[in-house]
């Protein structure tokens, strides 16, 4: 591939000019298609020259020996400019030059001008010169090689074309200049060992970032090779094509991009492991003198000052300041520490990669480092859970002094609740209290315990590096942690001695509350028992037997009713004697008490009142079932039910007159005349049978005078016949006196 002599981004605003370009497209002869495509504005042959001598660079010697066939479009230019173009072309491609084809206008110019001056200069020229339309530019170029403005298929970009060469231009130039510097490098280091000192000296760098321009290298080649497969598939023609695309193989040196790649891979992996040794050199010197910083630090001032802090505080402020200047401590520690585990790391590092000699020391360095830190680390933690513990338990402390104080007030304060539920309440949150501050005081056990471990702990540590705590501190701290427990424990006894007290009476206030809410409650029940006893209790039955178990339940209701009296009054006495108890005035013996009595006193006359009708209404149905079941009724019997239901209905329309004069009525109007219609209808039935017993004596008398008449005729009968007889008998006596007469006579 012949050098490029010229760079693309020197003369890059006349190359976007698209004076000239390669499309890639091959004539007949495979030789390269250049295009020179005019406009009707003034071209400088300046800018063209320089853009064909920038063109034919890139092509290779084996690609320019094929020879170009150039295509002037003059169809928007004039004649002259043509002209000059043409002639142009012998001085700057003279031999490469097999055929220019000049594009002519559908206006052309002078025929026989034109003709006889390409014909004339064309054993100077040294190439053929044709004038060609557009449409028969076929006849010489095949289709499928020639651009859309040829009314080719062959697809060409001019901006991505120079792009493309932008950046292989730039990648060759970088690449070529990053190989040598490598190679230089590498060479260097084969030849003399490189002195310590010198490991990041810049002269070693390379100018250019390695992995930057290999990124760039296997972008450039990958749209190559993309560019090189679209363009093999769009070869066909008249003629059989090449099986690679002349654009990506001669014009854009793929091959060039490959080979540069490879070179450039191979220095580089060189540099990096030329590298990665100077790394490991200059690494193990600087970790020996890192780790004998950071073991010279923590064995010294490291441990003075944890050796210097070792008080716990009298109070969660105390506490809490020690744990601030610790956190510093710890801070301090962490930045030896963060170098620990960044050492700990290079030094695992280099151990996998590390030669034998390197690895002993390697192992010793990091066990010394482990054991220093390691150790350090426990006694800072160890520190730190004294005082986390020491500032839980102060913490604790002043939570329970703060629960134990308001427990107290609680307990000094007047106990003046204004009903049972309050008091249940205040009860409640009091036994609240106390179950807080046991629970508090258990824990204050459990942390007073854990801090005296931790500082057992902590002076362990501090005698095997013998180095003890000041004289009597750790005792001290021990005395102020037991003498801080025994304190509550006695506060707590003394509160717990006075909540038995207080929860003594309060229980007993609770038990008076509920007294007097209970009998309230039972004027209520009893109020409504007298209330359903007016409003509901109205029927008296239809016949003996419904009256009787309505009556049962009467006697059944008005026991609940004395029960539930009886109730109130015994829930009322024991007030009275809680009050005596408690010192203390009830509501109940002003208010409850007269109220409990008048309601009872309106419901026993209403009891009275209601079991006596119900009296009435059974004797009623009783003696009028037994009279409508006979058959021969007295009518002394008719007049007892006919009076037992009118006093019934008298009975009926009365009012239940109180103790304190007011009336009620039983039910409302309506209920009242339904019982009363019941009561009217069974008397009427009464009054049909007194009529029939009146017919049926009726009928009797009827029927005695009719049997009177009877017997009287047949009396009269009897009568005629015995005096027929007795006439003839007469007559036969007569007659037989009269034969005896006669006979006598004769």
């Amino acid at each position: 591939m012949s050098g490029v002599t010229m760079e693309a981004s020197s003369i890059l605003p006349i190359l976007k000019k698209k004076l000239a370009f390669l499309s890639g497209g091959k004539d007949r002869r495979s030789g390269l298609i250049l295009t020179i495509p005019l406009n009707s504005d003034q071209t400088s042959m300046e800018e063209l020259s320089a853009t064909l001598d920038y063109l034919l660079s890139i092509p290779s010697d084996k690609c320019k020996a094929r020879g170009f066939t150039v295509i002037v479009d003059g169809r928007r230019s004039q004649w002259n400019i043509v002209k000059t173009v043409v002639l142009m072309l012998q001085n700057v491609i003279p031999a490469e030059v097999s055929l220019v084809c000049v594009v002519k206008p559908d206006e052309f110019w002078d025929k026989k001008v034109t003709h006889f001056c390409f014909w004339k200069e064309k054993d100077r020229l040294g190439f053929e010169v044709i004038l060609v339309s557009a449409n028969k530019l076929t006849r010489y170029i095949e289709p499928c090689q020639l651009t859309d403005d040829f009314g080719g298929s062959l697809d060409y970009d001019h901006s991505d074309w120079l792009n493309k060469r932008l950046v292989f231009e730039k990648f060759t130039k970088e690449s070529t200049s990053l190989l040598d510097e490598l190679t230089i490098i590498n060479d260097s280091e084969k030849s003399t060992s490189v002195d310590k000192d010198k490991m990041t000296d810049g002269a070693h760098l390379p100018s250019f970032d390695p992995e930057t321009v290999l990124q760039t290298g296997h972008e450039l080649l990958s749209e190559l090779q993309q560019r090189r497969f679209n363009g093999s598939e769009g070869g066909g023609g008249g003629q059989a094509a090449p099986a690679w695309c002349p654009m990506e193989e001669e014009l854009l040196a793929q091959p060039q991009v490959m080979k540069l790649l490879d070179s450039l891979r191979e220095q580089y992996t060189k540099y990096q492991e030329l590298c990665r040794q100077r790394n490991k050199r200059a690494q193990l010197d600087e970790i020996h003198a890192k780790v004998m910083q950071v073991v010279n630090w923590l064995q010294g001032p490291g441990s003075e000052l944890l050796k210097t802090h070792q008080m716990i505080g009298d109070s969660m402020r105390a506490a809490q300041a020690l744990q601030q200047k610790h956190e510093e401590i710890e801070s301090q520690h962490s930045e030896w520490f963060a170098v620990y585990v960044e050492l700990n790391q290079q030094i695992a590092a280099l151990l996998s990669a590390g030669e034998e000699e390197e690895v002993v020391e390697l192992k010793a360095l990091q066990q010394q480092l482990s054991d220093v830190c390691y150790h350090q680390a426990s006694q800072l933690e160890t520190r730190q859970n004294v005082l986390q513990a020491a500032h839980a338990f102060h913490s604790t402390t002043q939570e329970l002094s703060q629960q134990l104080d308001g427990l107290l007030g609680m307990l000094c304060a007047d106990v003046s609740p204004a009903d049972g539920a309050s008091i249940q309440q205040n009860l409640k949150l009091l036994e609240e209290k106390l179950q807080t501050v046991e629970a508090g005081l258990s824990s204050l056990r459990q942390k007073g315990t854990l801090v005296l471990e931790q500082m057992c702990g902590q002076s362990s540590w501090s005698l095997e590096e013998e180095a003890e705590s000041p004289p009597g501190e750790q005792q001290d701290n021990v005395q102020h942690v037991q003498a801080v427990m025994e304190e509550m424990e006695l506060r707590k006894q003394r509160c717990e001695d006075m909540v038995d007290v207080r929860r003594l009476k309060m229980l007993q206030m609770v038990q008076l509350f509920k007294c007097e809410d209970d009998a309230l409650q039972a004027v209520e029940w009893l109020s409504e028992l007298l209330d359903a006893l007016l409003k509901t209790h109205v029927r008296l039955g239809d016949e003996s037997q419904e009256t009787r178990t309505m009556l049962d339940k009467h006697k059944k209701f008005v026991d609940v009713a004395q029960s539930t009296y009886d109730y109130g009054r015994q829930l009322l006495q024991a007030t009275v004697v809680l009050c005596q108890s408690l010192r203390c005035t009830t509501r109940s013996s002003g208010d409850t008490l007269p109220r409990l009595n008048r309601v009872w006193k309106q419901f026993t006359v209403t009891g009275d009142e209601r079991q006596q009708r119900l009296e009435l209404a059974l004797n009623f149905h009783t003696i009028a079932e037994r009279v409508l079941q006979q058959e021969r009724v007295e009518v002394e019997s008719l007049d007892e039910v006919d009076s037992s239901g009118r006093t019934l209905l008298d009975r009926l329309a009365l009012p239940i007159i109180f103790p304190d004069g007011s009336e009620q009525f039983f039910g409302t109007p309506s209920d009242t005349a339904a019982t009363a219609e019941g009561v009217r209808e069974r008397l009427l039935l009464i009054e049909e049978r007194r009529l029939q017993l009146q017919e049926a004596r009726l009928l009797d008398e009827e029927e005695a005078v009719n049997g009177l008449e009877g017997r009287l005729d047949v009396i009269g009968e009897e009568l005629s016949e015995k005096e027929e007889q007795d006439e003839e008998e007469k007559e036969a006596e007569h007659q037989d006196e009269d034969l005896e007469r006669a006979t006598q006579d004769c």
